[in-house]
């Protein structure tokens, strides 16, 4: 009997990733860092796989080091709606962790994607001596309020072609253009790129159609290039 070719585990480089972490915290004195790094573990999460689920309860302060990753609210019948999206350098899901609460949210990553997870415990414990650090992590907190005020404003009061210009613009700020500054550098299925929008799969895909009939993006399979970004600005501000 042939046994089973197993593939083998990507190789992580810790000291690089956890320096990745410095840098999204900010103010940690050498005694934090080592004690990060003495309490932190990186992995490779390869496209697809969960990071978190909703109703899990957080354990860890979790570090985007690369890749991307979707934060999402499972709905009815199999239509998910994605809350946010996330660039390499970012934390995940530390509302519910600092709020002591359950996910309410879902997280899987759309790409190759190297995490780490900090025990709660040690971040605690740094907080209570590293105002710095508090202080950062409430301008954090205060700018993803912010980013939900904002979205809801975006679903309530903006109409099907308001809301997909302004996810393209967002996510050209988020992940930014390939070398012609033209071209997402991120590849979301029409499903992901509704969701985001909140709109069915169809209309999403007539939006866009339309747009491209408009000259004001090139379609090529899951790239988009944004050829008038000053049209697709004047639509999100219009609504």
């Amino acid at each position: 009997m042939k046994g089973i070719e197993m593939k083998p585990k990507r190789q992580i480089d810790f000291e690089n990733s956890i320096e990745v972490v410095y840098t999204v915290l900010k103010h940690l004195t050498p005694e934090d860092k080592e004690q990060i790094a003495a309490h932190s573990a990186c992995i490779f999460l390869p496209k697809g796989k969960m990071v978190y689920r909703e109703g899990e309860t957080p354990n860890h302060l979790i570090c985007l080091v690369s890749g991307q990753v979707k934060v999402f609210k499972e709905g009815i019948a199999g239509r998910d709606w994605i809350a946010r999206m996330f660039n390499s350098a970012e934390l995940l899901g530390y509302r519910a962790l600092f709020g002591e609460e359950n996910y309410n949210v879902s997280a899987q990553t759309i790409q190759d994607s190297i995490i780490c997870r900090i025990e709660k415990e040690t971040v605690f414990s740094i907080m209570k001596s590293n105002y710095s650090l508090v202080f950062e992590i409430m301008k954090m907190l205060a700018r993803e309020l912010g980013f939900v005020h904002a979205k809801t404003i975006t679903l309530t009061q903006k109409h099907i072609r308001g809301r997909l210009a302004e996810t393209l613009l967002f996510l050209e700020q988020t992940y930014g253009m390939e070398e012609d500054n033209m071209t997402l550098k991120v590849r979301l299925s029409r499903e992901d790129l509704a969701s985001l929008s909140n709109m069915t799969t169809s209309n999403a895909i007539r939006t866009l159609s339309a747009f491209n009939v408009e000259k004001l993006v090139e379609l090529d399979g899951r790239k988009i290039k944004l050829l008038d970004r000053k049209a697709l600005e004047q639509i999100s501000q219009i609504g």
